[in-house]
């Protein structure tokens, strides 16, 4: 007579071995091509609501050393992925508020909420590459809402 030991690892051996069997007779794929554009961690857990029948739209942003965004809004959240370099983001409350000046490297992730306006600096001496995706954008219409300069935040 077995014992449940015995049994334990006769099932686990027998699933291992089914599930090898399954990947080596998985179909390979064709003609599809796969490019990461930017991977990083995030440092908080967060939820993105996406209306019904607006976009997401995704694109990569490289900014020379000195070279910034200009202010500007989105219509949605944005996440953002430093891919190289550093940035600075100087940002402040759609209509006016307090400014906050936050700094990211390469391999950080932050966001851009809807109900802010940033202006974006590549503070570094080498190019920044960002990997951006837009939440919420009206179908057909840009991501990126141009704001005036607030005049009381240095970025």
């Amino acid at each position: 007579m077995f014992g449940k030991k015995a049994v334990l690892v006769g099932l686990m051996t027998t699933a291992l071995m089914a599930s090898a069997a399954a990947v080596a007779s998985a179909t390979p794929g064709f003609g599809e091509t796969r490019m990461l554009i930017a991977r990083g961690q995030s440092v908080l857990s967060f939820g993105i609501p996406q209306q019904q029948d607006n976009d997401i739209a995704t694109s990569m942003n490289t900014f020379i050393p000195g070279g910034f965004s200009g202010w500007h809004s989105h219509p949605g959240t944005a996440v953002l992925v430093v891919d190289s370099g550093e940035l600075t983001v100087f940002s402040e409350p759609v209509g006016g508020g307090e400014c906050s000046v936050h700094k990211f490297t390469a391999g950080q992730v932050f966001l851009e909420q809807p109900n802010d306006e940033e202006n974006v600096v590549n503070t570094g001496t080498v190019d920044t590459v960002l990997a951006v995706t837009f939440f919420n954008v009206p179908h057909g219409k840009d991501a990126r809402i141009p704001q005036t300069d607030p005049g009381d935040c240095p970025g």
